[in-house]
């Protein structure tokens, strides 16, 4: 075969001439020459598309975008799956790794017919080939690659190495789906796809669908040969066995024998799919079985020009995406371009109206069972809200504002544990190896962690049908959580705060899938994609700097502000009320940024509750400004910051007992932009109010300090603002040290105040030097002991005392 070792391919077993009538052979062989000329069409033409008159330059795209050499293998893959699904009744999903063949998907949703039903101006004729040809990486048309505007599709193909995951991830909870899952041989090369083949070990044959990967061979990438078209087959063997599947190969270039091989290997992969089924719903029996997969060989660009200005194309990289291109100004090239076309013999695909003929229509199955029709690839038509219990009825009890020692994070684990409860089918967390880190072991009591390999004596709340997904690869978590969502159910993801960057860019591609859809008609909303970000930058005790970063929130806010959201609950209850918020949310990346450690309480529920509905508000409590203009305003947001504000607060009170301090809490981060800029955005005047028009702003943030400075330039208060947030400055060492080395401590705050009040920069001398002297026997102190002063250790608001919590005077011994 053209463009790889036949000395290393498995060679194919002997064919059974029997799978395919003659009859079936030609509708399939005709039907995956439509969809190749289709494909080819996109690439090339803007006119002229059935070829009824010679191909001049004015009929060829100005500018030739897109990729040929998978396309083919896409398409006959999909062939083959039609006949399969028509001739089982199959419900079956389609996800195809290498999306940047979408020319495939788009031409095979014309011939379905599901593409003129959502664009009926793409209709199935002339006219609407044309129209199809022309919209293809055109301006104002369509991309290149599987995108949300492909109907049948749940994966974006502009980025490789997330197709088996989005796979599994549909396949969870969908006991009768097959998701046909092709892995490109290049995208097989990328990390999340090496983890993504564990998948298998988490799939319960009694309650899940299945997925059947089939791994493509074309030889290639854009220039470079692939790893696993460039290994024997033994070694390509076992490797795929070692990932628990079991392997069958097809391996060819001549279109009728792999015609009759695919359809061989295929119905013995479905049939092999249907007896693990039957067993394991008969017997009660969830023993992991080995899971068929496919390994098709076929070349790269294959149909397409065998050479080219006299080099070879098709089997090499040169025909990976657009094999030549200069079809519109080279009468050579156009010619080849117009042999290579006719060789499909379109006058037999097509007819006088340009519609597909009987034998290419009815191949494929009708209605809901269409791939590209399939409900499960739009996931809104399916999605059922969840059932969700009274999240006041988990309230922690608030007698005085800023006192108790609660794990947040804990009482949102009973939540979520009665949410996974209420909705055996629908949802599910995921969490990289940290559920119980993160202190959401709660769930366990509803469910079991889903787990599909050896469970040995000891091993805690194992079980095949166990719902909590754990496995130590955030890409994994991340891929599953979006297959799940995109095919219609609801999910919550739990990370370290610092690793959620793995996943940035899987996260950057759903947040895209997410504004693109809103635009299309036919796409139903989702539910959300939920975050939960906790041990978080401020108690990293143990871990260090490698274990502190907060920008993940930075790089949320770069999206489009229709999808994105951020939370940064200062306590138990505003978080119960957040998280109840975003599970019940549509078309939302929703971010909650919370620690796990014990915290102090601020809020009872009914204030918490309407603290959140707000998102932003003064705390009177706190505050000493009551019906006047304050002196400074205190901001905060984020749970530290939030305690190390108030605790500012106190020390400047007791010093300065007629200081007028007004007290702003920011859950809702995204309420500090303007309204014209996010749709939770507050409008100059409710700004104003809250941070008035001159006051001088200390503002304590969890983040990066300029991510305040960029939500809030344009407000008529910014210049007075003064921000104080992570600045790189980490280690292991306490938590309040962490404050202390970000000048994010109560001591750095109050002494903002002191330099930002003109009336107390000449009376706050000695308050200042208090302050310094403070933070100084802070490090003596820890230093000596390895951990925070009992002040600080057990600081929690008391205003009314009227005294300061400093360190007290007494001496230290020196460190050791």
């Amino acid at each position: 075969m053209p463009g790889t070792d036949r000395n290393t391919a498995a060679a194919p077993p002997a064919l059974n001439p029997g799978t395919l009538n003659p009859e079936e052979l030609a509708h399939i062989d005709a039907w995956w020459r439509a969809a190749n000329y289709l494909s080819v069409g996109q690439i090339y033409l803007m006119d002229n598309p059935l070829l009824r008159e010679p191909l001049l330059p004015e009929h060829v795209k100005p500018r030739l975008l897109g990729h040929w050499g998978t396309t083919p293998g896409l398409n006959f893959i999909y062939a083959h799956l039609n006949r399969a699904i028509s001739a089982r009744d199959l419900d079956m999903m389609y996800v195809m790794g290498p999306g940047h063949g979408g020319p495939g998907p788009v031409a095979a949703a014309w011939l379905e017919g599901t593409y003129s039903e959502v664009y009926p101006h793409i209709s199935q004729n002339e006219a609407g080939m044309k129209r199809l040809f022309t919209q293809f990486s055109f301006p104002g048309g369509i991309p290149s690659h599987v995108a949300p505007e492909t109907p049948g599709s749940i994966h974006e193909g502009g980025e490789l190495g997330y197709a088996l995951s989005h796979a599994y991830g549909a396949a969870f909870d969908n006991p009768e789906l097959i998701v046909a899952a092709v892995v490109g041989d290049g995208e097989a090369e990328t990390g999340p796809l090496a983890a993504a083949w564990h998948s298998n070990k988490f799939v319960d044959p009694m309650r899940d669908g299945a997925v059947l990967p089939i791994l493509h061979l074309n030889g290639y990438k854009i220039a470079n040969p692939t790893v696993l078209s460039r290994i024997d087959a033994d070694e390509l063997d076992s490797l795929l066995r070692g990932f628990g599947h079991e392997p069958h190969y097809v391996e060819g270039d001549d279109p009728a024998l792999m015609h009759q091989r695919f359809a061989e290997v295929l119905d013995s992969c479905l049939d092999r799919i249907q007896e693990i089924r039957e067993h394991a719903r008969s017997s009660g029996d969830s023993t992991r079985p080995r899971w068929p997969m496919i390994v098709l060989r076929s070349p790269k660009g294959w149909t397409g020009p065998k050479t080219v200005d006299g080099l070879p194309v098709e089997g090499t990289w040169r025909s990976h995406q657009v094999p030549f291109a200069e079809a519109r100004e080279n009468d050579d090239h156009r010619a080849v371009l117009e042999q290579w076309l006719r060789s499909y013999r379109p006058e037999e695909l097509f007819d006088e109206s340009g519609s597909p003929v009987p034998e290419i229509r009815d191949l494929h199955p009708l209605g809901e069972r269409r791939m590209s029709a399939n409900p499960h690839a739009n996931g809104g038509l399916l999605l059922k809200s969840l059932h969700m219990p009274d999240f006041r009825d988990y309230a922690v009890p608030v007698e005085v504002p800023g006192t108790g020692q609660t794990e947040s994070t804990r009482v949102l684990g009973t939540l979520l544990r009665d949410v996974m409860a209420a909705n055996d089918s629908t949802f599910r967390v995921f969490a990289p190896d940290e559920n119980n880190s993160n202190r959401l072991g709660a769930v366990l009591e509803a469910t079991d962690r889903a787990w599909n390999a050896e469970i040995l004596p000891g091993d805690d709340k194992l079980a095949p049908n166990g719902r909590v997904m754990e496995i130590l690869s955030e890409h994994t978590c991340q891929g599953w959580l979006e297959g799940y969502l995109l095919t219609g159910r609801h999910g919550f993801f739990s990370c370290y705060e610092a690793f959620i960057h793995i996943i940035d860019s899987m996260f950057n591609q759903h947040a895209k899938w997410l504004t693109t859809t809103n635009d299309i008609e036919w796409r139903r909303p989702v539910a959300s994609l939920n975050y939960l970000l906790t041990s978080h930058v401020w108690r990293q005790d143990h871990n260090g700097f490698s274990h502190q970063d907060p920008g993940f929130i930075d790089h949320v806010v770069n999206k489009k502000s229709d999808v994105i959201r951020v939370y940064l609950p200062p306590d138990a209850n505003t978080l119960l009320s957040v998280a109840d918020h975003c599970l019940r949310s549509r078309q939302y990346v929703n971010v909650i940024v919370a620690g796990k450690q014990p915290q102090l309480q601020y809020l009872d529920m009914q204030s918490a509750i309407e603290h959140c509905t707000k998102g932003v508000g003064i705390w009177d409590w706190a505050s000493s400004d009551q019906d006047a203009e304050p002196d400074v305003v205190m901001a905060c947001a984020g749970d530290v910051p939030t305690m190390e504000t108030l605790a500012a607060v106190e020390l400047l009170t007791a010093r300065f007992p007629d200081l007028k301090i007004r007290v702003v809490n920011v859950v809702d981060l995204m309420r500090l932009q303007d309204d014209r800029t996010h749709p939770h955005g507050l409008a100059d005047a409710d700004f104003d109010a809250l941070f008035t028009t001159n006051t001088p702003v200390i503002f304590a943030y969890h983040g990066y300090p300029w991510l305040i400075h960029r939500l809030t330039y344009r407000r008529t208060n910014h210049k007075n603002f003064h921000v104080r947030g992570y600045i790189e400055e980490g280690t292991t060492t306490t938590p309040f040290d962490m404050c202390v080395l970000n000048s994010i401590d109560r001591f750095s705050l109050a002494s903002d105040v002191l330099d930002r009040v003109p009336r107390l920069r000449d009376v706050g001398a000695h308050a200042r030097e208090e302050f310094k002297n403070a933070l100084i026997r802070h490090r003596q102190y820890i230093r000596t002991h390895g951990e925070d002063l009992p002040e600080v250790r057990e600081w929690q608001w008391s205003p009314a005392a009227g005294t300061t919590n400093a360190v007290p005077n007494e001496p230290l011994r020196e460190p050791v």
